[in-house]
């Protein structure tokens, strides 16, 4: 049986580094005076998306799936423990925290959910915007630990001058940073375990510094150099063993092609038109989220946008 798609509501987060390109450009909805980021595909406990359309409208995207059935995720989403994706609009007008995340076995361990390897999308960034992309060079422990205690990481760090379009693939244990000026979609596994290194001394309103994760970071970190920059292949910008991330462009029409292996997840960037899927349309514009049962057969996208495609 064919299934409708449906738009989703993203939960904001309103970090201390965040803008307001998100709600100025993208429509997102917060009462906060930033949007860091917005959880475009999420049913993670600390910020679920919200269904906005069909006959399940207002319910939490993981009620939707319970209310639907495990075949909506599809065979490989199916053979994960949780919901495998987490997927993000992240407007950094200020830069982030130096910062590394644990592989599955650590963090499953240790925090109690998954690891996080993920993918950046360039949305757009201000000229000579640069971000962090592991080491410069390899490392001892020792070296990285002094590093760290005496505020000298940033020496040993692989800078990367971006522009938009640029794809990064993050694996975990790599030490990052999204910097100052850069819009990014970001593709990543369902979990929000992240190990603060270095937060240039940052306070928040109440003067406090944020908490870093320094042991835990020493223990997941790779201290060799950094993995060479994610080479797209066609319209392909990342594939590995948690998703298949998709750059979709539409001038007038084109199909995306469906499969019961996997459900599909739409984000348009720019633009505007409309999607078909099991009898129904939506109209999309710039900054909706569109999850796409797992089923047979194709989408139909009509209209002139520019959006990220993801699957498991």
């Amino acid at each position: 049986m064919n299934k409708e798609a449906v738009k989703l509501e993203a939960p904001v987060k309103d970090y201390i580094w965040g803008g307001r390109r998100l709600i100025e450009e993208f429509g997102k909805k917060t009462d906060a005076e930033k949007a860091a980021e917005s959880w475009e595909l999420s049913t993670h406990p600390a910020g679920e998306s919200i269904v906005t359309t069909g006959a399940r409208a207002g319910m939490k995207l993981s009620e939707y799936i319970a209310a639907e059935g495990a075949e909506c995720l599809g065979a490989k989403a199916a053979q994960f423990d949780f919901f495998p994706l987490l997927i993000k609009l992240i407007d950094a007008k200020d830069n982030l925290s130096i910062q590394v995340h644990p592989d599955d076995e650590y963090a499953l361990r240790v925090e109690g959910e998954y690891g996080k390897t993920e993918m950046w999308y360039i949305a757009d960034c201000d000229e000579g915007a640069y971000l962090y992309y592991g080491l410069n060079r390899e490392v001892t422990k020792d070296e990285f630990a002094e590093r760290i205690r005496n505020n000298t990481l940033l020496e040993i760090l692989n800078k990367v001058y971006i522009k938009k379009g640029d794809v990064f693939f993050i694996p975990s244990g790599t030490i990052h940073a999204i910097c100052a000026g850069t819009l990014i979609c970001e593709v990543q596994q369902n979990s929000n375990t992240t190990y603060r290194v270095y937060d240039y001394d940052r306070r928040d309103a109440a003067g406090n510094a944020r908490e870093l994760h320094i042991d835990k970071a020493i223990d997941v970190s790779r201290l060799s150099p950094s993995p060479e920059q994610a080479q797209r292949q066609g319209n392909v910008l990342a594939s590995c063993k948690y998703f298949t991330v998709e750059e979709l462009t539409c001038e007038g029409e084109t199909d995306i092609e469906l499969s019961s292996d996997s459900f599909r997840s739409l984000i348009v960037l720019s633009g505007s038109g409309s999607i078909t899927a099991g009898g129904k349309t939506l109209e999309l514009a710039k900054g909706d989220s569109v999850f796409i049962p797992a089923q047979e057969g194709t989408a139909a996208i009509k209209g002139s946008l520019h959006g990220i495609l993801s699957r498991v």
